[in-house]
């Protein structure tokens, strides 16, 4: 599934001409997901890399939305509790799991490091991440899964924008219900 994503009406763009995201269900229990911007990508502040990426890895970072960051949120039910995913092409990831909407936040502990690839020139950023979702008991293998896909981009000049499959009136909320615009089935076993 690749899908374009749409910057928020009330923010600017960041440099950015077109964001699209593809999510893929891995076996039972992984996801790889794969964000592509296009643009003016000089524009874009784009945090270090990690210097040691087996060390600096191996836990998860707080608050990498304050800058340039891939989300996915994933949610088997409406109603129910629901995961965010924080990639940042530095390679630093952050995994959380709430209750209901913005309630409940808890980090998933033991979660296991994400495989985070990044590719760039002067038109185009690609991020790509296999993330094994095995500790995430609230996504049934079976069942299809509702995601969310968003980016924050940071512009060099310090101005945020925010991309998602849709957005809710208002200011950019990405845990809001109606941003989870997507549906992963359940990979078809011969």
């Amino acid at each position: 599934m690749r899908q374009a994503l749409r910057p928020h009406p009330g923010s600017g763009r960041g440099g950015v001409s077109g964001l699209e995201a593809q999510a893929s269900r891995q076996g039972d229990r992984g996801l790889a997901l794969r964000y592509r911007v296009s643009g003016d990508v000089g524009r874009i502040a784009l945090p270090p890399a990690a210097a040691a990426p087996a060390a600096s890895l191996a836990a998860s970072t707080e608050g990498l939305w304050r800058a340039t960051c891939f989300e996915a949120f994933i949610a088997a039910r409406p109603e129910g509790p629901y995961y965010e995913l924080n990639l940042a092409p530095s390679g630093a990831w952050a995994a959380y799991r709430f209750e209901a909407y913005r309630q409940g936040m808890d980090e998933v502990a033991g979660f296991p490091p994400p495989r985070i690839a990044v590719r760039s020139d002067e038109r185009a950023l690609e991020l790509e991440a296999d993330l094994a979702l095995d500790l995430l008991a609230d996504l049934p293998a079976d069942a299809a899964w509702r995601l969310g896909l968003s980016a924050v981009i940071q512009d060099v000049e310090g101005a945020m924008a925010y991309w998602a499959l849709a957005h809710p009136a208002g200011r950019p909320d990405f845990h809001h219900p109606i941003s989870f615009a997507a549906e992963l089935p359940p990979e078809r076993r011969p």
